[in-house]
């Protein structure tokens, strides 16, 4: 059973940066596409960025593109988020997926979740 956990959230101004974590066990983290997912209060999930099994290939939604990175250490089973230029819609909480059988923007498509990690931009 794979395992994911995600670490490095917490409450950082607008305009402050962050370095989410999550580390994986149970499984070959190297054969698995990963991704970041946030949620909201009262909001649905979304996709925030993706990361091709290598990590040659990266994907963000429109919100997030030019101020987060997603990167990858296969020999550390971890996947990063750096988060910059945060603002107050930025804040959720964030999940770490894995897996995905195919829409990677799609929260069904993917098979394995982690607990979830607060980050709260303050203005």
């Amino acid at each position: 059973q794979v395992q994911l956990v995600e670490s490095g959230g917490g409450l950082v101004q607008a305009g402050g940066s962050l370095r989410l974590s999550c580390v994986a066990s149970g499984g070959i983290f190297s054969r698995y596409v990963m991704a970041w997912f946030r949620q909201a209060p009262e909001k649905e999930r979304e996709f925030v960025s993706a990361v091709s099994v290598l990590g040659g290939a990266t994907y963000y939604a429109d919100s997030v593109k030019g101020r987060f990175t997603i990167t990858r250490d296969n020999a550390k089973n971890t996947m990063y988020l750096e988060m910059n230029s945060l603002t107050t819609d930025d804040t959720a909480n964030y999940y770490c997926a894995g897996d995905a059988s195919s829409d990677l923007k799609n929260p069904l498509s993917w098979a394995y979740w982690g607990q979830g990690t607060q980050v709260t931009v303050s203005s």
